[in-house]
């Protein structure tokens, strides 16, 4: 499996942005609290000697030999860069990049003009599987 964006056109015939071929996901992972234990900013020290959860792990490193892209999307700022790295190669972990300053919080409610699925992390990494659910969208 290849990680090739394929070009598209939109309704008028001009280009609009590539997507990836429909087998291939691309996965946004959070760090605390989803792939170790939920350090905050404010303790630093942390970030280098917390564990990674072991199902976390097998899990994406799955995803990654599968061809999906996996990126790391976190609230640890900038100035977390090279603890946060150093730390995922340490470990192990199979990626692609790390995303940082992701707004604090939670809550969080995405809007975009691609197909976005979301998953919400309760304790453990394993298959997924589809369930139907209720979801907010735009009244047409």
């Amino acid at each position: 499996m290849g990680q090739e964006l394929k070009k598209i056109k939109d309704a008028e015939g001009l280009n609009a942005s590539p997507v990836l071929a429909k087998e291939i996901k691309n996965y946004l992972i959070d760090i605390d609290g989803t792939i170790t234990e939920d350090v905050p900013n404010e303790e630093p020290q942390r970030m280098a000697t917390c564990k990674p959860f072991e199902d976390a792990l097998k899990t994406i490193n799955n995803w990654y030999e599968k061809g999906h892209i996996i990126t790391f999307f976190t609230s640890r700022t900038d100035a977390h860069k090279q603890v946060t790295e150093n730390w995922l190669d340490q470990h192990g972990f199979k990626y692609h990049g790390v995303l940082y300053n992701k707004p604090r919080g939670g809550n969080y409610h995405w809007i975009d003009n691609h197909l976005v699925k979301a998953t919400r992390y309760k304790g453990t990494f394993s298959e997924l599987v589809k369930k139907e659910v209720s979801i907010e969208v735009f009244d047409d």
